[in-house]
């Protein structure tokens, strides 16, 4: 397992924190999804052989925020 990093930006809410996590535990490969919404954050773990931080970020935006790797 891998850990990562990532800014959110366009969270103004705890229940956009939520949407985030729930989101990111859908995506294959994704677990252990923290999101820190004061800090603006989210912090989580991923097997390299089923996603990568591309599509990560990819799954972020599709939801309606911005990631930017830290």
């Amino acid at each position: 397992m891998q850990k990562a990093s990532f800014k959110i930006s366009g969270m103004n809410c705890g229940s956009c924190a939520k949407v985030i996590k729930f989101g990111l535990q859908e995506e294959k490969g994704v677990s252990n999804v923290d999101i820190d919404f004061n800090l603006a954050k989210a912090f989580l773990e991923f097997n390299p052989e089923e996603t990568d931080l591309p599509k990560i970020k990819a799954k972020i935006k599709d939801l309606g925020y911005k990631a930017s790797e830290e």
